[in-house]
């Protein structure tokens, strides 16, 4: 089957690619397969045409954090070849070549800056192999330069393009056999790059899972219970199929898994117009189900009641957090409460499907494919190898399309259906039917010495989960949560109430609620003591380098270099007009320290104004792509304020009230500012970016609105009718 994203269809090309070239994974080619090839494929990622144009792949799915280009950089760079001969293309979803395919958690740096480099170094090494061949000279006196092998001893040379095909059964070496580049010879890897298909989106063409169209094709829209879980009851299947277009609609019994195809009611039409008219007939009546007995207002009440009494459980208890309480120069005692937050993300969940003879073709925005394969399989009990997943760029994922119940909606509707499928859900279908930010509420007692040093920290964290002793999905905090580890008496209880509102990883999960927590009430502890906030925070990081051992070691050195850059470079204390101020926050989170500086002005009707953001972030030895490393930091900032200032999802009787931007409101262009980014090079292996500058920013926000008038954010949103003048 064709699919095209515009005029051109990418599966004939890939097919056509196929039948011409040379198709491996990380092996070579045969000879006869090599022979009248167009575009020679020297390995999975690569592939070099005629005229030296390489195209490489890329393994990872895109959802606007510039995955597509950066992973490529890396390849480029080893097999030198100028980026301006770089042609690059999307893998699909096939853990047999590519290992893991996802999106998420800010980890294609780490998991992929030695290993995608050594994929160009391999492919570079084999065009070597084949120039030295052909000469009948060592390979070692050959060298590369701007996809050209030169034999300097003879004077000879060879573009990539005349090679490539005499690659065909040669045997790769060993990829870690090769050397490297030494950082200081690189041409692309440091080089501001532009995200590889901007050209494209900024005129409109089409990338997107929504501009997916499959010949034959018809369109589906699924209604869903507004109380997570329900059962359908009944529907009027015959008002729908009566509207002009529609070509069926029929009922989804679906289990009880959130995660998983949930009960409804899907309308089939040959327009989306057409299907979602037929979906407004259906008057359909749900089955009762005890989520409706949950929602905001009381999960806040029943926090404050536990944390009234013994915790159900202690996750911490280092000293004696009562003697020092009582024993303090100072004591803070503050509860503090954030939302349930949706991803909101631009494009709606999508996905188009076809079934046919026992095999399913997806065409997915999915972060996360493989497990939405095996979903698919399960449900519709196909086996998972007779399933083809083809990674659609995302129009914002943030987490969401981590989870694939979209897919196998689209997978069983077009069952159903026998035709291929597009289910495009509404924007009140996505808001309503979200993976969710946890909300939750903690309860906080501090202490500082007369000398200002924190000697007591408790919290009583309350969340969300089964019996207290675990979690909601996205809803835990770690027991090392700074500052763990920094406070001699230090105690983390936990209480749990249940939930049957779906959650799940928002941008920098978990550490998205808890740095405005942790660093809000640090701040309140810096002014008890009558500290300034920089110095208060270097004196709690102390003088130590690692605290902590393993994946939870916390680099207090790596801490302090960034506060203090960001001290620095946004002239922390310089005297402000009224009702003007500086916060500052930090956060260690995804494997990177970031510490950050806003300035806000709040009028006197309580509105708060971002004036500035100022970001020091330490990732490593390397910044891949300056350009979209600023992206990342600046549109991490910009999302966190929005979050902070704007955002709420309020569950009333188990449904979601809020259900379009004109409810949810995002931050608008005139509330933007400058963000100014700073690094801090170190020496550790590069880290990501999508998500470790997000936290800080929200405690950085809601600091300085306390520098400005004196009135602590102690829940989110921000409510402007609290800090009137």
């Amino acid at each position: 089957m064709t699919v095209e994203l515009t005029g051109a269809s990418r599966r004939e090309f890939l097919t056509a690619a196929s039948a011409s070239g040379l198709v491996i994974s990380f092996t070579v080619a045969t000879k006869a397969q090599a022979q009248g090839a167009a575009l020679q494929p020297i390995n999975a990622y690569v592939k070099v045409a005629p005229d030296g144009m390489v195209t490489i792949t890329n393994k990872n799915p895109e959802c606007g954090q510039g995955i597509k280009t950066m992973l490529p950089m890396l390849i480029a760079e080893e097999l030198d070849i100028p980026w301006e001969k770089v042609r690059i293309e999307q893998a699909d979803n096939d853990p047999q070549t590519y290992g893991r395919q996802f999106a998420g958690g800010s980890m294609a740096t780490p998991l992929h800056w030695e290993d995608q480099r050594r994929v160009g170094a391999v492919a570079r090494a084999m065009l070597i192999q084949a120039a030295a061949l052909a000469w009948n000279c060592p390979a070692g006196e050959c060298s590369t330069q701007a996809g050209v092998v030169l034999h300097k001893a003879s004077n000879r040379k060879a573009t990539y393009g005349s090679l490539a095909g005499q690659c065909a059964g040669l045997t790769p070496p060993d990829p870690k056999s090769l050397t490297l580049k030494d950082p200081k010879d690189y041409k692309i890897i440091g080089r501001a790059t532009p995200q590889y298909d901007t050209a494209k989106i900024v005129t409109g063409q089409p990338l997107f899972g929504i501009d997916v169209q499959v010949p034959g094709m018809l369109y589906a829209t699924y209604e869903k219970a507004p109380v997570f879980g329900a059962k359908v009851a009944s529907a009027d299947l015959a008002a729908a199929q009566g509207v002009k277009g529609v070509k069926k609609a029929f009922v989804v019994d679906g289990g009880a898994s959130l995660s998983g195809l949930l009960p409804g009611v899907a309308v089939v039409a040959d327009t989306w117009w057409a299907a979602k008219k037929g979906r407004d007939q259906l008057k359909t009546q749900w089955a009762d189900h005890p989520t409706a007995q949950q929602g905001s207002t009381g999960f806040a009440k029943r926090a404050a009641e536990l944390a009234a009494g013994a915790p159900q459980r202690t996750a911490r208890n280092d000293g004696d957090v009562a003697a020092a309480l009582k024993g303090a120069a100072k004591t803070v005692e503050a509860a503090y409460a954030y939302p349930f937050l949706s991803h909101a993300t631009l494009e709606p969940q999508n996905c188009t499907a076809a079934v046919k003879d026992g095999k399913v073709e997806i065409w997915a925005p999915t972060q996360n494919p493989e497990p939405g394969r095996q979903l698919v399989a399960t449900t519709l009990g196909i086996k998972p190898e007779d399933i083809t997943i083809h990674m659609i760029r995302c129009g914002g994922g943030f987490g969401r399309r981590l989870s694939n119940d979209y897919m196998v909606e689209a997978a069983w509707i077009a069952q159903e259906t026998g035709a291929p499928v597009k289910l495009l859900w509404t924007r009140e279908d996505d808001m309503r039917h979200d993976f969710y930010r946890p909300a939750g509420f903690h309860f906080l007692k501090g202490g500082v010495d007369a000398q200002g040093n924190v000697v007591a920290w408790q919290d009583h964290f309350v969340s969300f989960g089964p019996g207290g002793e675990q979690f909601a999905p996205s809803a835990g905090m770690a027991p090392t949560e700074f500052p763990a580890r920094f406070v001699p008496n230090c105690r983390i209880d936990v209480s749990t109430m249940p939930l049957g509102v779906p959650t799940g990883p928002l941008r920098a999960p978990g550490s998205n609620a808890l740095s405005f927590v942790m660093q809000s009430f640090i701040d309140e502890l810096a002014h008890a003591a009558g500290q300034d906030p920089v110095a208060f925070r270097l004196k709690l990081l102390g003088d130590q380098k690692m605290v902590g051992d393993g994946p939870s070691g916390y680099n207090a050195e790596r801490m302090r270099g960034v506060v203090q850059k960001v001290a620095e470079v946004s002239k922390w204390g310089e005297k402000l007009p009224a009702r003007t101020g500086k916060g500052i926050a930090f956060h260690y989170s995804h494997l990177g320290y970031f510490a950050e500086v806003i300035q806000v002005q709040v009028a006197a009707d309580g509105t708060p104004k971002v004036q500035k953001a100022w970001v020091a972030g330490d990732v490593g030895r390397q910044i891949i792509n300056p350009h979209g490393a600023v992206n990342q930091v600046q549109g991490s900032v910009l999302d966190g304020v929005s979050e902070a200032l704007h955002q709420k999802i309020t569950i009333e009787n188990g449904r979601t009230v809020e259900g379009n931007f004109d409810s949810y409101p995002l931050m608008r262009m005139n509330e933007s500012f400058p963000v100014e980014v700073h690094w801090v090079i170190t020496d550790y292996p590069p880290t990501g970016l999508g998500e470790p500058a997000l936290p800080p920013a929200i405690p950085a926000l809601t600091n300085a609105i306390f520098a400005a008038t004196g009135k602590r954010v102690r829940e989110l949103p921000v409510d402007p009718s609290l800090l009137k003048a």
